[in-house]
């Protein structure tokens, strides 16, 4: 080989050694490629708890409850109605026939104990005053005479006889008066002598008002019906053979028409079968909630029964409180800072209700009613 053929193979050696070592040096200086996540890594759970402070749990309208101790068998599912106490309701009449001259309230009016919601003109009514006046002066004549007689049998003109005579004549005058002046106020007869007053014997708000203004009514007939909203009851039916097993102190769960869930116990259970509908009547007590309820409202009760003939260990819960996560049927937990996603094992379902085998305790507080939102809230943060 030549000294040129020598120079010339030199310099292209060196060429390539410069090449392979700038390619070499922008691999080490290029920017690193995103690096895809492992398996791994993309399928590491989510964490389960979700945070949400007692203002958003209220306006999300969100109920907490414990979870039962009673099985499914131990539950009792019945339609109930809402009724106001006896003594909490009043039916308004007309103590006498007459007109309608005065109608002082309307339906939805708040009324108290004693006031006066209308007025009726009747010729009953002054009949009643003419008798109590009458009444009222003859026992003014007779306690005059009485006295009378008296000073005349001090001196020794009259005879006591007469003295007695004018004593029992006051005794009838007087007893008379009294019939008159109940007889006035059973009617509620005003002071004019010439209506009577219709006058609410409680305090609450009227549901009903039939009366018309210049109409003839008779005795007795129901002019207005007032209730106290706040004083109600809740009466279920069950089956005759079921209600040995409810006693009175019993949790219940009342579901109003538009979802919201109130606490109440029993009260008491009638012992009485209806004999068309064989069914036998519980009364129930609302609790705190009750106010929001009116009487004639339907709602369902579901009653967690302790009588016998139910098992007497077991847990369930709601059928809402029950959400699906991925795989996983869960519950969410209440936590101090918010709801915490429990797994949980289901046994069966009745009437609404869940039994679970495992995975939660008696007693637990979840979320029941609007759990979904727990639910959507759980999967968006997954997501994200």
């Amino acid at each position: 080989m030549t000294s040129d053929n020598k120079l010339y193979a030199g310099a292209a050696v060196g060429l390539i050694l410069a090449a392979l070592a700038g390619f070499g040096a922008a691999r080490m200086t290029a920017p690193t490629a995103p690096v895809e996540a492992s398996a791994e890594e993309a399928s590491a759970p989510v964490g389960d708890e979700i945070e949400i402070d007692a203002d958003g749990i209220r306006s999300s309208a969100i109920m907490v409850a414990p979870a039962s101790g009673n099985s499914l068998d131990g539950i009792l599912l019945a339609s109930a109605t809402v009724e106001a106490m006896p003594d909490a309701e009043a039916v308004l009449t007309a103590r006498a026939p007459g007109t309608v001259t005065r109608i002082f309230k309307r339906i939805g009016d708040v009324v108290s104990a004693g006031e006066t919601i209308a007025l009726v003109e009747s010729r009953d009514a002054s009949m009643i005053a003419a008798d109590r006046g009458a009444a009222a002066a003859r026992t003014t004549l007779a306690a005059r005479q009485l006295a009378r007689e008296k000073g005349l049998l001090a001196q020794g003109v009259s005879a006591r006889a007469d003295y007695e005579t004018a004593q029992a004549n006051l005794a009838v005058a007087q007893a008379e008066a009294r019939q008159a002046e109940a007889a006035a106020r059973a009617v509620r007869v005003t002071g004019d002598g010439r209506s009577v007053a219709v006058v609410s014997a409680v305090s609450g708000r009227i549901t009903a008002a039939p009366a018309s203004l210049g109409a003839y009514v008779q005795a007795e007939t129901e002019l207005f019906r007032v209730a106290d909203p706040r004083r109600t009851q809740i009466e279920a039916s069950v089956p005759a053979g079921e209600a040995g097993r409810v006693k009175a102190g019993d949790r219940v769960e009342l579901t109003t028409n538009d979802g919201q869930v109130l606490e109440g116990r029993v009260r008491s259970a009638t012992g009485v079968v209806d004999a068309m509908t064989r069914q036998a009547t519980i009364v129930i007590t609302p609790g705190s909630g009750g106010s929001t309820i009116a009487p004639g409202q339907m709602v369902q009760a579901r009653i967690f029964a302790s009588g016998d003939g139910q098992s007497a260990s077991g847990v369930s819960v709601p059928q809402d409180a029950v959400q699906t996560v991925g795989d996983r049927t869960v519950v969410f937990v209440r936590m101090p800072k918010g709801f915490k996603a429990q797994t949980i094992q289901v046994a069966g379902r009745s009437g609404g209700m869940v039994a679970v085998a495992s995975g939660l305790k008696a007693g637990q507080s979840i979320a029941t009613t609007n759990a979904f939102l727990l639910k959507a809230e759980l999967e968006k943060e997954s997501a994200e």
